[in-house]
C-alpha cells in the first residue's frame, strides 16, 4: 500500500502512463462548499491499465475515510481505511495490493483485471461525527484482438447462392463494422446485418460484391481491424462478342478477331471457321487473308464450372481492293439530239461493286432522258448543249473505291436540220459485256434508236414469232407489256435497251430488236454468249 500527498491533475501523465484527472484540494473548505464527488479517470478502463477514483471537494472537517468494492459499508469488502490526522491507513480484506491512496482521498488501482470492475464507494466520517458517502463506478475491457472473417459459402454462384461473411471471435461489449474495397458498408436490399452487426449476409450474390472485405471491432478501450478477406464470385460466362465490330475487311491485310465473354474462373475459348476448328485461345489470327478467307466464324466459349456452352458467329467478306475505273463512250463526235452511252470500264469479277456517277465533280441526277442501264452504263438521249461536260464514275465495295480520270463530253450544235435516207444513222445493238458468265447480268445497249419510234419489242430469235415476244414498249403511253418468252429477269429501257439478269447457258443465241415508225418498220439484232459456270 502507498500512501501519497502529491497534487493530482487531469492532463498529467506519470510514467507509467496513466492519465490523472482533475486538480486535487489539499485544503478542504467550510462545509457550505461544493458537493463531494469521486469521478473514474478513465471511466473505461483497458485491462492491465490503471484508474483513478478522483476525489473532488474532500470535507476539510473529514476524520477518516474508507474505500469500499461495492455500493454499501461492507467490512468484508472494505479495501482501506484512513486516518487522516495521523495519516495513516489500515489495509482490508478487500485489498489487493495494486492500490494507491492519495491524502486527498483519491484511489489509484493499477493492473485491473475484469473483476476489479463496478462500483465503488467512499465513505466518510467527520469531526462532528457526520457520515457522507460518495460513489463512482468504472468499466473494464479487454484488449481486442485482431479479428478475421470466415465464410459458409466458398464458391458462391451469381444470382443463386447466398454468403454469410462472420467476424470472428464474438467478444462482449464489442461493436462490429463491415468495409468492401475500403468503403462502409451498411444493411441494404440485397445486404443484411445480425443484431450485433457480427454476421455480413449478401443475398442473391452478383458479380460485383467481388472484393476484398473487411470487419473492425471496436469498444471503449481498443479497435482492430482485421486482414482483408477476398470474396469470389463465380459467374457468367455472358454472351461471347467478337471485336472488331466490323464484318468487311480487305485483301492482303491481316485479320485479328478477339472473343471476350465476361465469366469468373475465365472460361475455354474456340474459334470455328466455316465449321473447322481453326484456334483454342480468345485471339484469332490469319495473316495475308484472301477472298477464300470470307465465311462464318464462330467463337465457341465452354464454361467447366456449368458445363455450359455459348457461341456467336460473325459473318466475314474480305474484299479485293477496286482498281481505278475509265469512261469509254460508243460516241467521240456527239452533236445535239443524238444519243450517246458511257459506259464505266473496270478490271474485276467482284458483283458486289457499286457505281456513282459524276458530272463537273458533282454527284449526278437522273432523268427520263438522262438514266442508268445497271448503274456502269450512262445512257444520255437526245443530247444537249447542257450535257457537255468532265464526267466521272466511281467504283466502290465494302473496303475501297477509286474515281476514274474526268472524261470531257462536248455537245456539238447540229449543222443538219433534215436526215437524207443515206445520212441517217444505223441503229445497232451490242451485248454489253459480248461474253457473259451463267448468274451474271448482260445489257442488249441500243444505240441511236430513232426519236419517232412509237413502239419497240424484244423477241427471242431473229424472226418476229408470237411466242417468242419477250416485251414490248408503247412509247407514247410510257407502257410496258411482257410477251409470252418473258421470264422475269428482263428489264427493258425506254432508250430501248434490255437488261438479263442471273442469265443461263438456255439464254445464249440471237435477240432482236423490232422498231415500228409510223408505217415502217426497222429491226436490229444482237448475239449473246453464255460461258458456263
Amino acid at each position: 500500500m502507498e500512501l501519497s500527498s502529491a497534487p493530482l491533475h487531469k492532463g498529467q501523465l506519470p510514467w507509467r502512463g496513466l492519465l490523472l484527472a482533475a486538480s486535487l484540494l489539499i485544503y478542504g473548505s467550510s462545509p457550505t462548499m461544493a458537493q463531494v464527488s469521486v469521478e473514474a479517470v478513465p471511466p473505461h478502463v483497458a485491462e492491465g491499465a490503471n484508474v483513478l477514483l478522483l476525489v473532488h471537494n474532500l470535507p476539510e472537517t473529514v476524520r477518516v475515510f474508507y474505500w469500499y468494492k461495492g455500493e454499501n459499508v461492507d467490512e468484508k469488502k472494505e479495501i482501506v481505511k484512513f486516518i487522516k490526522p495521523q495519516e495513516t491507513y489500515k489495509t482490508g480484506p478487500a485489498y489487493s495490493g495494486r492500490v494507491k491512496i492519495y491524502l486527498n482521498g483519491s484511489l489509484l488501482l493499477r493492473n485491473v483485471a475484469q473483476k476489479d470492475a463496478g462500483p465503488y464507494m467512499l465513505h466518510m466520517k467527520m469531526g462532528n461525527l457526520d457520515v457522507k458517502n460518495a460513489s463512482v463506478q468504472f468499466y473494464v475491457h479487454s484488449l481486442l484482438p485482431k479479428p478475421k472473417i470466415t465464410s459458409n459459402n466458398s464458391n458462391p454462384m451469381e444470382g443463386e447462392d447466398s454468403v454469410a461473411l462472420m467476424c470472428e471471435p464474438e467478444t462482449e461489449n464489442t461493436s462490429y463494422l463491415w468495409r468492401r474495397n475500403g468503403q462502409s458498408l451498411s444493411a441494404g436490399d440485397r445486404l443484411k446485418l445480425s443484431e450485433d452487426n457480427r454476421t455480413l449476409t449478401l443475398l442473391s450474390v452478383v458479380r460485383t460484391d467481388t472484393g476484398p472485405y473487411e470487419c473492425e471491432t471496436r469498444n471503449p478501450v481498443s479497435k482492430a481491424r482485421s486482414y482483408p478477406f477476398y470474396l469470389e464470385i463465380t459467374y457468367g460466362p455472358d454472351d461471347p462478342i467478337i471485336s472488331p465490330s466490323n464484318t468487311y475487311f480487305r485483301s492482303r491485310t491481316n485479320l485479328s478477331l478477339s472473343c471476350r465473354a465476361a465469366s469468373n474462373p475465365p472460361a475455354q475459348y474456340s474459334w470455328f471457321v466455316n465449321g473447322e476448328l481453326l484456334s483454342s485461345s480468345q485471339e484469332l489470327f490469319i495473316p495475308n487473308i484472301t477472298t477464300k478467307n470470307s465465311g462464318s466464324y464462330t467463337c465457341l466459349i465452354h464454361y467447366f464450372v456449368t458445363g455450359f456452352n455459348k457461341t456467336t458467329v460473325k459473318n466475314i467478306e474480305v474484299f479485293e481492293s477496286v482498281t481505278t475505273p475509265s469512261i469509254k463512250a460508243t460516241k467521240t463526235d456527239v452533236k445535239e439530239n443524238d444519243s450517246v452511252h458511257l459506259t464505266c470500264d473496270f478490271k474485276a469479277s467482284d458483283s458486289t461493286i457499286a457505281f456513282r456517277w459524276f458530272l463537273n465533280g458533282k454527284g449526278m441526277k437522273f432523268t427520263d432522258r438522262v438514266f442508268l442501264i445497271q448503274n456502269r452504263i450512262l445512257s444520255i438521249l437526245h443530247a444537249r448543249k447542257e450535257d457537255s461536260g468532265e464526267y466521272q464514275c466511281e467504283v466502290y465495295n465494302a473496303v475501297s473505291s477509286k474515281r476514274s480520270d474526268p472524261f470531257q463530253l462536248n455537245i456539238k450544235p447540229s449543222l443538219m436540220i433534215y436526215w437524207s435516207s443515206a445520212t441517217k444513222p444505223q441503229v445497232t445493238v451490242e451485248a454489253v459485256p459480248p461474253h457473259v458468265d451463267e448468274g451474271k447480268s448482260v445489257v442488249l445497249l441500243v444505240h441511236d434508236l430513232p426519236e419517232k419510234v412509237q413502239v419497240f419489242s424484244w423477241y427471242k430469235g431473229e424472226n418476229v414469232i408470237e411466242r417468242n415476244e419477250i416485251a414490248r414498249f408503247l412509247k407514247s403511253k410510257r407502257r410496258i407489256k411482257t410477251g409470252p418468252a418473258y421470264s422475269g429477269r428482263e428489264k427493258i429501257y425506254q432508250n430501248g435497251s434490255l437488261l438479263f439478269r442471273n442469265i443461263t447457258k438456255k439464254d445464249e443465241g440471237t435477240y432482236m430488236l423490232r422498231m415500228i415508225i409510223a408505217e415502217f418498220e426497222i429491226r436490229a439484232l444482237v448475239h449473246v454468249h453464255v460461258h458456263p459456270k
